[in-house]
């Protein structure tokens, strides 16, 4: 610059620009307007609840939302795992959220425990399957769309004080990339304090010597970040459910009787269960939603896609677009349907030679038979014609003889002499 001095700017800076407001615009509201929006709109929640029967997960249930869901007790005898999914629309103040439900009948009853954790993961992957195929859809309404695929997984830990069971294992593992896993001990009032640490601590071992990665609280939100760390200490959460309400002082709470005395569920010196109550609903129930969405369902997606043949990048590795890969698999199908048409039609020509040969064989053996059938009829005709000239032969000669015996007759006047005096002569 001509009377100065020219100053290189670096990248950065002249990508960002800050600009000072001469006055208020207004774009600040913009959080009072998404509040505004998603509470007109309602939320959605979904929880699966996996664990043996007899656990308490319905009650725990009933706890953790402060109502009475409908449910029937499970029996032992069921062949196979079965999953039963309930919806309900809850209100709470002017916030409305559809809650579903999905618990797991006769998991781990089965003799055989190999295949329990299968039909989890099919419910798992059909809900995430309903959802693409909702966004591959041209005319999508994603809006209204029924999105039952499970934000949380409660996976119900039996309360032996001796670490986690084969089955266990098996489906965290199986799970940890699709869902949210949050392992919570269940009906932790059966052992004490003491056990319960120690078990808490062979739980969290066994979990990282079998590489199972659980749902870990966000600590990357300064306004939660400190809760949520401790609260991470603390899983696998030992809880207590109850339906029944004792009176202990001069208010009416959650709670267990015992002959030996009483359990309060929303007390935190006896269980976890306020603690899970404040990380799954109260602080991190948007997380668990987003981390859905842009974690399990993003993987579920990619897999999919890439099963179906596309992908970000041609065999050069370059970038290639949707619409490109389409009309090369386009192409690519319609040319396998131009060679399977044109193999089908050597095969129906090889097959027409075929029948024309076989056809022609069979009417070469038909001329045969024919041209046999008319030799045995010629033989045949000649034989007849042969007989009927004999017999002719034996008819004149047989009229030659009776005229010759008639006339011997006439000649002696009597037929008896005649005939006596033929016979004598022959």
């Amino acid at each position: 610059m001509a009377g100065g001095v020219d100053v290189e700017k670096t990248p950065m800076e002249e990508q960002l620009r800050q600009l000072k407001l001469s006055g208020h615009v207004g774009f600040d509201s913009l959080p009072d307007q998404l509040v505004s929006k998603s509470v007109q709109n309602g939320f959605v929640f979904n929880i699966m609840c996996i664990g043996e029967t007899g656990l308490g997960k319905s009650t725990l249930m009933d706890s953790l939302f402060n109502t009475n869901f409908e449910s029937s007790p499970s029996p032992h005898s069921l062949p196979s795992v079965k999953l039963k999914a309930h919806t309900y629309e809850l209100q709470e103040s002017s916030v409305r959220l559809k809650l579903t439900i999905v618990d797991t009948v006769g998991y781990g009853d089965q003799i055989n425990k190999e295949d329990s954790f299968k039909s989890v993961v099919d419910y798992i992957d059909s809900q995430f399957e309903n959802f693409l195929q909702e966004e591959l859809k041209i005319k999508r309404s994603l809006s209204s769309h029924n999105d039952n695929r499970i934000h949380a997984c409660l996976y119900f830990i039996c309360p032996t004080g001796h670490g986690l069971k084969s089955i266990d294992l098996v489906c965290m593992k199986k799970l940890d990339q699709k869902v949210n896993i949050v392992p919570i001990i269940a009906k932790a009032d059966t052992i004490s304090k003491t056990e319960l640490q120690k078990f808490k601590s062979k739980i969290v071992a066994e979990l990282e010597n079998n590489g199972v990665h659980i749902y870990e609280f966000p600590v990357d939100d300064e306004t939660v970040s400190e809760v949520n760390s401790t609260m991470n200490s603390h899983t696998p959460f030992a809880v207590v459910g109850s339906t029944d309400f004792m009176r202990v002082g001069n208010k009416m709470v959650r709670a267990r009787q015992y002959p030996w005395g009483t359990v309060q569920v929303e007390n935190e010196a006896h269980c976890d269960f306020v603690k899970l109550r404040e990380m799954l609903i109260r602080t991190n129930m948007e997380d668990m939603r987003e981390k859905t969405h842009c974690r399990h369902y993003e993987l579920y997606r990619k897999k999919r896609l890439e099963q179906m043949g596309f992908s970000d990048v041609d065999a050069d590795n370059k970038p290639i677009s949707f619409q490109q890969t389409f009309e090369t698999k386009r192409s690519n199908h319609l040319q396998e349907l131009q060679q399977k048409e044109d193999e089908m039609r050597q095969m129906f020509v090889v097959r027409v030679k075929e029948k024309e040969a076989e056809l022609k064989e069979a009417e070469k053996d038909l001329h045969a038979k024919f041209d046999k059938l008319k030799k045995d009829h010629t033989e045949e005709k000649k034989k007849i014609d042969e007989n009927r000239k004999k017999l002719e032969d034996e008819i004149i000669e047989y009229n030659r003889r009776k005229t010759q015996y008639t006339q011997m007759g006439n000649s002696h006047h009597t037929l008896t002499l005649g005939i006596g005096k033929y016979l004598h002569f022959a």
